[in-house]
């Protein structure tokens, strides 16, 4: 227990410095620009562009926070906050490591395992865009080939519906509920795209989890 305490510890003193550091890298970029270029920015359009989006963005990093964290564990957490794309690639990583490894995310061996599968796919995600950019330019003629076309269009779907077949079979009244909401949405609302995932993965979350409360007090789902 103590030394289970102890990695926590360190996992969030260095997850605290690394997620601070990058922060501030990342709002210095602009800023490097800015006197690289002398291009001093529009500070009034700057601040209402940031009024009128900020707060969206703030809610969806509390939900994120407590959406993400019990299914990533503390490491996990840190580092897919550091390298980014968590519902697309880091939270299905990690997800199918521990459904392969028959542990849950808030055990010592979830937190361990959680925490490497989400870190080589970070190591893999960087290898494979170091290759791309080194390949693009003659690769780009296979890639836009009209014959590929079809097969690159199918990437993310057969990807998560791969994954998603495993979960959903796992148990099929809990996944009905999500699955019929977002189908809505995103029939209904036209205006619902691949850039609105971040706000609806929360979202989803939290309807399933309100679905299966009510479920599971009504007596259709096993405790």
């Amino acid at each position: 227990m103590k030394t289970e305490q102890t990695y926590l510890d360190s996992v969030h003193r260095e997850g605290t410095i690394w997620n601070l550091s990058v922060m501030v890298l990342l709002l210095l970029f602009p800023f490097a620009l800015a006197l690289l270029f002398r291009a001093e920015p529009d500070w009034h359009g700057l601040w209402l562009g940031l009024l009128a989006t900020a707060p969206m963005y703030w809610a969806v990093a509390v939900v994120e926070v407590f959406t993400y964290v019990p299914m990533l564990g503390a490491g996990g957490a840190y580092l897919s906050f550091v390298t980014g794309n968590i519902s697309n690639l880091k939270l299905p990583c990690a997800l199918n490591a521990l459904e392969q490894a028959g542990v849950e995310a808030n055990s010592e061996e979830g937190e361990l395992i959680s925490t490497i599968a989400i870190a080589v796919s970070s190591i893999v995600t960087t290898v494979i865009i170091l290759i791309g950019v080194v390949l693009i330019i003659p690769l780009t003629p296979v890639l836009e080939s009209e014959t590929l076309a079809p097969a690159f269009a199918q990437l993310l779907p057969a990807l998560f519906g791969a994954l998603g077949i495993v979960f959903i079979s796992r148990n099929w009244k809990i996944a009905v509920a999500p699955v019929t909401l977002m189908l809505a949405l995103f029939i209904l609302i036209p205006a619902l795209n691949a850039g609105t995932v971040g706000i609806m993965v929360p979202v989803g979350i939290i309807f399933t989890l309100a679905v299966s409360r009510i479920l599971y007090r009504k007596g259709l789902l096993e405790g």
